[in-house]
């Protein structure tokens, strides 16, 4: 008879495992009610926290409600209703040909293709996953800061460029977990496996992480 393969490889097979039983439905923090306002959230959302995006985006939903209208503007309209965004004015720059280039070349909606969504000004792969991950639950895995770190710490990648971590978590991670992992490892650094300080005393799963054990 053959064997079952495992539903996980060794190294990730614990850590998952604690995530599936302990934080089953995981999703973005964002607030968001389509595309088009996810991909204006995670462009605001760099090198921002979720908290002040979500602050900021209802004013600028109301007067710029789909992309046509936000295609329309210009950086110097669209930068009050984000100065207090982290870098105002090259994301104003960025949303508004973001919005021009989807008009023009993908008749006003958001492709949910990584390549095509990466020809967008302000998108770049992580964004894209993001984007892809979220909306279509793809079987990608963005890679932040916080995945960058929590990856590393666990001892699931020792990739030096955000793309070789991802490449490392998508290789162990199977396909239809990795739109729930995504989002494990992102809560999981910014609530507990923060960068200073991290709260390994509460951690479900410091029995597995690399950096606890070297700490003790």
């Amino acid at each position: 008879m053959k064997k079952s393969q495992p539903r996980f490889k060794p190294q990730f097979a614990p850590i998952l495992t604690w995530f599936e039983a302990n934080r089953p439905l995981p999703k973005s923090e964002l607030n968001f009610l389509s595309p088009y306002q996810l991909i204006v959230a995670v462009i605001l959302s760099a090198q921002c926290t979720d908290k002040r995006v979500n602050m900021t985006t209802p004013a600028f939903y109301e007067r710029y409600p789909d992309v046509a209208s936000l295609a329309a503007a210009t950086a110097d309209e669209v930068l009050p209703l984000i100065k207090s965004i982290s870098y105002p004015n090259s994301k104003a720059a960025h949303l508004v040909a973001m919005a021009q280039k989807v008009m023009k070349d993908y008749g006003g909606e958001i492709p949910r293709e990584i390549d095509a969504l990466m020809t967008l000004p302000g998108v770049g792969r992580k964004t894209a996953n993001v984007v892809t991950s979220v909306l279509y639950d793809e079987p990608v895995i963005a890679v932040d800061t916080h995945v960058f770190r929590v990856a590393h710490r666990l001892g699931l990648s020792d990739g030096k460029t955000p793309y070789a971590v991802e490449c490392d978590l998508e290789a162990g991670i199977p396909e239809e977990f990795r739109a729930r992992s995504h989002h494990w490892l992102i809560l999981h650094g910014r609530y507990v496996c923060t960068a200073r300080s991290p709260k390994c005393g509460e951690c479900g799963i410091a029995p597995y992480c690399r950096y606890h054990a070297q700490s003790r």
